[in-house]
């Protein structure tokens, strides 16, 4: 049997990164966006989760 033949499973990937990069740029965004908001909310109210 030849490997051409054979069903593979499993992941699919890239041929770059570039799914990667993308997922990291997602992901700073939001952690820099809920940083973003903490501090806002700690200088504005004196506090982050309880409201005042």
């Amino acid at each position: 049997m030849s490997p051409e033949s054979q069903i593979r499973g499993g992941k699919v990937i890239a041929g770059n990164n570039i799914y990667t990069g993308i997922i990291g740029i997602a992901l700073f965004s939001v952690l820099a966006t809920l940083t973003f908001v903490a501090v806002k909310c700690y200088f504005q109210y004196g506090t982050i989760f309880s409201v005042p």
